[in-house]
C-alpha cells in the first residue's frame, strides 16, 4: 500500500512540475476584440494613424520602426494595400512596460529538538512558518488597433501581454516580429473578403 501511495505522489509531483514548466515556456497572452457591427469586407486600404502611440514623442525609434515593418508585413499578407490618401483603416500601435512584483508564501515545517529527562531521549517538535519569496519583473503590453477611418471607430484590437526580457537588438527585433505575428494570427479577415461564419 505504501509503495502505491508513494508512486501516485511521485506522479502527481511530476505532473505539477511539467505543468509549471509549460506555463513558464509560453509566449505572451493574446486577446482580441472585434466590433460586431463592422463590415470587414469593405476595408481594402490602410495607413498608420498619426501620431502613432509608440511615437508620442514625435520621432521614430528603432523599436517603432521594427514594429511598423512587422505590422505592414502582416497587413500586406492579408491583402490590404497601404495608402496615405483616404485609407479605409487606420492602424495605431501602442506599447508600454510596467514593473510588477510577485509575492508568494510557502508554508514550511521545521523541527525543534528538546531533551526529555523523563524519557531520557531527544524529541522533535514540529512548528510551522512561512517562506516568502518576492520576484520583480517587467511586464510589456503591445496593442494593435484597427480604426475605421471614415467613422473614426475602433473595429478591431489585438493585445499581447507578457514578460519582457533584456534582449540584444537582433533578438528584440525577432521578439517584436513574432509578437505582431501572434496578434495578427487572431485576425480572421482578408482585404475585401467576407468573414467565414463558424
Amino acid at each position: 500500500m505504501k509503495t502505491s501511495t508513494s508512486r501516485v505522489a511521485g506522479w502527481l509531483v511530476a505532473l505539477c512540475c511539467i505543468a509549471l514548466l509549460a506555463g513558464c515556456a509560453t509566449g505572451p497572452r493574446i486577446t482580441t476584440e472585434a466590433d460586431p457591427r463592422a463590415d470587414f469586407s469593405a476595408y481594402r486600404t490602410w495607413s498608420f494613424y498619426t501620431p502613432l502611440a509608440i511615437e508620442k514623442e514625435g520621432y521614430e525609434t528603432q523599436t517603432s520602426e521594427i514594429t511598423k515593418a512587422a505590422v505592414r508585413a502582416e497587413m500586406e499578407r492579408r491583402g490590404y494595400r497601404y495608402t496615405e490618401s483616404n485609407p479605409d483603416l487606420w492602424v495605431n500601435i501602442n506599447a508600454y512596460m510596467e514593473r510588477r512584483t510577485d509575492v508568494s508564501s510557502i508554508p514550511t515545517v521545521d523541527y525543534a529538538y528538546y531533551y526529555s529527562y523523563r524519557h531520557r531521549g531527544y524529541f522533535a517538535v514540529p512548528y510551522w512558518n512561512e517562506r516568502t519569496s518576492v520576484y520583480r519583473y517587467t511586464e510589456g503590453t503591445m496593442n494593435v488597433d484597427l480604426v475605421d477611418a471614415r467613422e473614426k471607430r475602433l473595429v478591431w484590437e489585438g493585445i499581447a501581454v507578457g514578460r519582457v526580457a533584456n534582449l540584444k537588438p537582433e533578438q528584440r527585433a525577432q521578439r517584436i516580429n513574432s509578437t505582431i505575428a501572434e496578434i495578427f494570427a487572431n485576425y480572421p479577415h482578408q482585404a475585401g473578403a467576407r468573414a467565414q461564419t463558424m
